[in-house]
């Protein structure tokens, strides 16, 4: 592993998305170039229909680039198939979703289970638990979504980001569907367990206050970065 490696969990290098379209090939990304380090919490900013949303879902490997390189803990996720993604995904990285993304036929504690279980963990009921009751939400163990609340949903999406002890989460909008109250506790409790775990914290979202509480920020204009309030951007003219 090099020494740039070694400092940095988010490698990415010339990082560029094309999609294909009746009139041609339409670009989402291109040329974007940044690193972040282990621990730090990283905000993604700009307009709707930027970029944002198809950068975190490439930093996750839930979507592949058209050109570039991304290396995640060291690992070139570029490189990987389906399979191997999920796996890396599975084993290094949680993802909280703007719209929660519970399974609605699980209860609370199950939905926060299931990674825990797919991944074969044999204390995924008492992991679960003990992240429900730190995220206020012992007492709905055996609710099912539909009878949450949706600052309560994504309390849940959050313990389940969570239980695989992640190295990254990345977060989509967390706090964007729920009222005012909700959006600071969900955003306080993403901080609070980001530091307690030295999990790397990577969201988007809209909110320049959320924005301004992490470490630095990402702008996105036009599939471009064009700041980075860590480092000097070296790819937009």
């Amino acid at each position: 592993m090099s020494a740039l490696s070694q400092l940095n969990i988010i490698q990415v290098k010339g990082l560029s998305k094309t999609v294909n379209t009746l009139e041609g090939d339409l670009p989402i990304l291109s040329d974007i170039t940044f690193n972040v380090k282990y621990g730090d919490s990283v905000a993604v900013v700009g307009a709707s229909g930027s970029g944002k949303s198809t950068l975190l879902s490439l930093l996750a490997g839930l979507d592949q680039s058209t050109h570039g390189s991304i290396y995640l803990d060291g690992e070139p996720l570029h490189e990987l198939g389906e399979e191997a993604r999920a796996a890396l995904r599975a084993a290094k990285v949680g993802f909280v979703f703007q719209s929660f993304m519970l399974v609605q036929s699980l209860t609370a504690l199950e939905n926060v289970m299931l990674p825990a279980e797919l991944a074969g963990k044999s204390n995924a009921k008492q992991q679960a638990l003990e992240l429900l009751e730190k995220v206020g939400l012992s007492h709905r163990v055996a609710h099912y979504p539909s009878q949450l609340s949706g600052g309560e949903q994504q309390r849940v999406a959050i313990a389940r980001a969570f239980i695989g002890t992640p190295k990254i989460l990345f977060a989509d909008e967390p706090s964007a569907n729920l009222d005012s109250k909700n959006g600071k506790l969900i955003e306080s409790l993403l901080f609070e367990l980001n530091q307690l775990h030295g999990t790397t914290l990577v969201l988007v979202t809209h909110d320049e206050a959320l924005a301004a509480k992490c470490q630095y920020v990402l702008q996105i204009e036009a599939g471009q970065l064009v700041k980075n309030t860590n480092e000097a951007v070296a790819n937009v003219g």
